[in-house]
């Protein structure tokens, strides 16, 4: 009987938890507004998998040999992000043409040179001092033995998605629909090298960390895992709840709204043995009790190889889960309150 009541107390209590998270999603819903909506949708749409595709397919071309953080090819990879943001008229926040932010040598494991994040930004019209940041790593392996490592999955797909959601903000903008809180598009070195680019981002920050409203960081997203072959519309979120609460109702209700993707938490939980949540960029911004949400597709059969080529990517998938993100930070962008966060 005691293990029936029991049962029952906690059916109950799963029920009313389950209706509080159906009703905080519908809130967040609601508080779209249909002219957000058709804006969301508009700009959203302006991200193709085609400009994926071509993005992805430069950036882990031969031409910039691997990336590797500190090397001749990581460089001409962050020139040709700097010429597509001028060519965007995308602009710095450190100032006319210098989008570098540039971390010495000292700072990096022994062997490694000096290097660079990128930075391009949008000012807000209404919360300027308030910063959103979109981050994916631009560093990959570089060369080992003759052999090219090109990274297309990791991380030619985070970076792809960032010039997409930069050029949709940017048009949106131009037409009138700036975002009312300010957004640094940030490509980061030397994640391969223990997160190096985001802790100096972090040590240094060009905006201040109390400023500093979320990070949704972008980490592999174009392949399908093994446990998603027969369902390939997910994404994994992760740590989305570990900050703020708000942010995590606002990532469900915003999918649910535009993109329907299946949201992965498996890999957010401790019990994970990976340990994804400590594992990429994101975390730098979590240790200042920034809320964060780290969107990523799993690893895979070419994860770290020379395999991982620019063929092998879902550009159809790739699409939807950057039109996820671009719409997530377009909502915390553009709220009437700043986003909480409500846990250490």
């Amino acid at each position: 009987m005691k293990v029936l009541l029991f049962a029952t107390v906690l059916s109950l209590v799963g029920t009313c938890a389950s209706k509080r998270h159906t009703e905080k999603i519908q809130d967040i819903k609601d508080n779209i507004r249909f002219e957000d909506s058709n804006y969301i949708n508009e700009y959203a749409n302006s991200i193709t998998a085609q400009e994926l595709s071509n993005h992805v397919y430069h950036i882990s071309s031969d031409e910039f040999e691997g990336r590797k953080t500190g090397e001749q090819g990581h460089y001409k990879a962050a020139h040709f992000l700097k010429d597509y943001y001028i060519s965007e008229n995308i602009g710095s926040p450190l100032g006319q043409e210098n989008y570098y932010q540039q971390i010495p040598e000292p700072y990096f494991p022994d062997g490694i040179k000096s290097s660079q994040n990128i930075l391009a930004f949008i000012e807000g019209s209404e919360y300027p001092e308030e910063i959103v940041i979109i981050s994916a790593h631009l560093d990959h392996l570089g060369i080992d033995d003759a052999t090219i490592f090109n990274g297309a999955d990791d991380n030619g797909s985070g970076t792809a998605a960032l010039l997409e959601m930069a050029q949709a903000f940017k048009k949106a903008e131009l037409a009138g629909f700036g975002p009312k809180r300010s957004i640094l598009f940030l490509h980061l070195t030397g994640e391969e090298e223990g997160l190096i680019g985001s802790r100096y981002y972090s040590d240094h920050p060009v905006f201040s960390l109390d400023e500093t409203v979320v990070n949704l960081n972008i980490d592999m997203i174009g392949r399908v895992d093994e446990n998603h072959a027969d369902n390939p519309n997910y994404i994994y979120i992760i740590g989305a709840d570990r900050l703020s609460t708000e942010l995590h109702y606002i990532s469900e209700a915003v999918n649910s709204n535009f993109t329907n993707l299946t949201l992965d938490y498996t890999l957010n939980s401790d019990s994970d043995t990976n340990r994804y949540y400590y594992r990429s960029d994101h975390y730098n911004f979590a240790l200042n009790d920034i809320p964060v949400i780290f969107y990523f597709s799993g690893e895979h059969a070419d994860y770290h190889l020379a395999t991982d080529t620019a063929e092998k990517l879902d550009y159809e998938l790739l699409e939807k889960r950057t039109q996820l993100i671009f719409s997530t930070a377009w909502y915390i962008a553009n709220s009437e309150f700043r986003l909480i966060a409500d846990k250490s």
